[in-house]
């Protein structure tokens, strides 16, 4: 209900027993700006950052591990354990180690996206608005001083002119810019942490951004690295835990992304054909299975995205259960109807004390500058 009232504002302290406490949010942040932050954050902890193109990756004869990396001008850099956040090229677990990757392009054929941003023209939306296309989806986000978009689309199925055509034809605005095109392929490093190397961020793996989960994953493999911190023994159950808990995760990511195509009722171009009758993951089958039967939603060892997302995207994409929980009928219709009402009213009369989104940000904003 804010948000169709482009109302926002995070949990107060102050309010232990009102809905406003219990707020679900994310924040929509610039990846550039961030990592200019934590660059500048980490140099004032001593960090020692060296600037230069890594030119070749040398192997311990002995056990395999990195020893060193090579710079352009020379240089050799030495270490324990490594750190790869080289994105794509994955310099040193895939480029040095040959540690394998899983493709999951099957499951999510999406590969290519078009960016561009365009002037904001109307009120500031506190979500991101997803639309579905005939081989893929479009993403618009209202940031402060522009709009965000982009189109995400399975090559296999649309050319990439096309793909642009579409994403141009439907901004709000005018193009602040040219279309910049992204390249990637769904799926994920056989092994995160290899050896003496851990990899973070693109060089792990990727998953496509229709539920912008790529910060929280760097975020997640940073602490549990910090959990798992080795010694100089680098212990291989350690290690074989680590890797275990990263799988996990991220493949539970992925078959919520799954379903969000594999729901599908739409018939009318190949990319949703493929979509709607692909086999799915098992741990994605018994899911859907599970919701089928009884409407039950079961969330396994914390896993990132909880019942209520769950729901959204089975209820709300027309999969439909056949039974229910029998406590149900200890409530009447009159009485259930009633206190989903008194819900209602109350969330309503929540949303009527929250700031504007875009007051929300100015005030964000001024305390920033005090």
């Amino acid at each position: 209900m804010a948000a169709r009232a482009n109302k926002f504002m995070r949990p107060p302290a102050d309010m232990p027993n009102s809905p406003l406490s219990d707020i679900t949010y994310a924040f929509h942040l610039d990846a550039g700006l961030y990592a200019r932050y934590l660059r500048k954050y980490s140099e004032g902890l001593k960090v020692q950052r060296t600037e230069g193109k890594i030119v070749d990756v040398q192997l311990r004869a002995s056990d395999g591990f990195v020893e060193a990396v090579v710079m352009e001008n020379g240089e050799r850099i030495a270490g324990d354990l490594f750190i790869d956040c080289s994105g794509f090229r994955a310099l040193l677990i895939e480029g040095a180690l040959k540690t394998g990757f899983d493709d999951w392009s099957h499951y999510l054929p999406c590969d290519r996206a078009w960016a561009v941003p365009c002037e904001l023209t109307h009120e500031l939306p506190p979500y991101t608005r997803a639309t579905a296309r005939p081989a893929g989806w479009q993403w618009r986000i209202g940031l402060q001083h522009r709009t965000g978009n982009g189109h995400v689309y399975s090559s296999a199925h649309m050319s990439d002119d096309e793909a642009a055509g579409i994403l141009m034809g439907s901004l709000d605005g005018k193009a602040l810019a040219e279309p910049r095109m992204l390249r990637f392929k769904a799926g994920k490093r056989k092994q995160v942490w290899n050896r003496n190397v851990v990899a973070v961020g693109l060089s792990s793996g990727f998953l496509e951004p229709l539920e912008s989960t790529s910060i929280h994953l760097i975020q997640s493999t940073v602490a549990r690295l910090v959990t798992f911190f080795p010694d100089a023994g680098f212990h291989q159950a350690d290690i074989d835990e680590f890797n275990r808990q990263a799988d996990f995760e991220v493949e539970r990511i992925r078959d919520f992304l799954i379903l969000h195509y594999h729901a599908t009722r739409r018939a009318d171009t190949p990319f949703w054909d493929h979509c709607r009758t692909m086999d799915v993951p098992d741990t994605l089958r018994r899911k859907m299975a599970l919701w089928r039967s009884h409407g039950r939603l079961v969330r396994d060892d914390n896993e990132l995205f909880a019942e209520v997302g769950w729901l959204q995207v089975l209820q709300g994409q027309g999969i439909e259960a056949a039974g229910y929980h029998p406590l149900v009928d200890l409530l009447g219709e009159d009485e259930v109807a009633a206190f989903l009402a008194q819900i209602a009213g109350v969330v309503g009369k929540c949303v009527d004390v929250m700031p504007t989104h875009r007051e929300f940000i100015a005030a964000v904003v001024a305390a920033g500058k005090k």
